[in-house]
């Protein structure tokens, strides 16, 4: 594993510390890791979520829901009357 050195205000580096001693983190570095995982999981959804919003842009424009067409698909997919 690789390390790196940062430096922090004095009161980030105080609430980093603070974290580190509820219990729920090993140490500081255990903290710091804690965030960067949290981010990229943060990122990837954001970017999961683009994609989805580019690709119903990309669908073309939006049409008007016939409400008795599709309730008659989903009976015919449920196997319903």
């Amino acid at each position: 594993m690789g390390s790196m050195n940062i430096s922090l205000p004095d009161p980030m580096k105080s609430w980093v510390e603070d974290q580190a001693k509820t219990g729920r983190y090993a140490n500081t570095s255990d903290y710091v890791r804690d965030l960067i995982r949290r981010d990229r999981a943060r990122q990837e959804a954001v970017a999961e979520i683009q994609a989805a919003v580019d690709a119903g842009l990309a669908s073309g424009p939006a049409v008007a829901l016939d409400r008795e067409a599709f309730k008659a698909r989903l009976r015919a997919q449920h196997g319903g009357a």
